[in-house]
């Protein structure tokens, strides 16, 4: 049985939650989940990983075989909003974090597929039910409607948005998806795609610095957990 001492003592507990498929969802979900247990918290990383038969070939590699016909071929299931078959970890599944954390990398605008059908799937429900959420969304350009989607799914679950953050490739919108395509073709950066100057792709240096203020923030709003009986509480972050 827990005691007083115990459930005073208990360190407010995060979860992020998180598809990837580059593992720069994942680099954030690290640089946060250092600074949350800087701040003591405790901390879960969980990856949603994406089984479905129909697309489970090109993601099962890196880099892609075919990387122009892969890539634009997710572009009318993303734009219909489709869903498809995913593994969820037992730590995806719980009901009794204080807070929840997700992390959405951006196709073609959106939600990817696998985030998008963790956020509609049963499990998640008791997740985020009456629980508050943030949101990381990276993105090579456009992440609002990514970050909108992702908002629009959670709440409709039950949860309490509180706040969010993305990170955006370099480059502007055609350099930017050459050099991702380079990318997905080399599994490095390049200079130059079919002769044409890139950026380089993926996270700009920076991102840990912006990833960690974020928790940071995040963890400040948790503290009031914390707070032994008769103290007066800790102010709780405005997000």
């Amino acid at each position: 049985m827990m005691s007083d001492n115990d459930t005073l003592s208990r360190k407010p507990s995060v979860l992020l939650v998180y598809y990837t498929y580059t593992q720069q969802a994942l680099k954030v979900a690290e640089a946060m989940a250092e600074q949350f247990r800087k701040q003591d918290c405790s901390v879960t990383l969980a990856k949603i990983e994406f089984t479905d038969k129909r697309w489970l070939e090109r993601f099962s590699r890196f880099p892609l075989k075919h990387p122009w016909s892969e890539v634009l071929g997710m572009f009318i299931p993303q734009m219909r909003g489709a869903t498809g078959e995913i593994v969820i970890p037992e730590e995806a599944k719980r009901d009794d974090y204080d807070l929840v954390c997700i992390g959405s990398p951006t196709w073609f605008f959106r939600p990817s597929i696998p985030m998008r059908s963790y956020l509609v799937s049963q499990e998640a429900g008791p997740v985020l039910d009456g629980k508050p959420f943030a949101i990381y969304v990276v993105a090579r350009r456009y992440w609002s409607i990514n970050m909108k989607g992702v908002r629009k799914l959670a709440k409709k679950r039950g949860g309490e948005y509180v706040d969010n953050i993305h990170f955006v490739y370099a480059g502007r919108q055609i350099r930017s998806f050459l050099a991702l395509i380079g990318y997905f073709t080399h599994g490095e950066n390049r200079e130059k795609y079919a002769g044409i100057k890139i950026p380089p792709t993926n996270l700009q240096p920076g991102y840990e610095e912006q990833a960690r203020a974020f928790a940071s923030k995040l963890a400040d709003g948790l503290q009031v957990l914390a707070a032994p009986a008769g103290d007066p509480p800790v102010p709780a972050a405005k997000v």
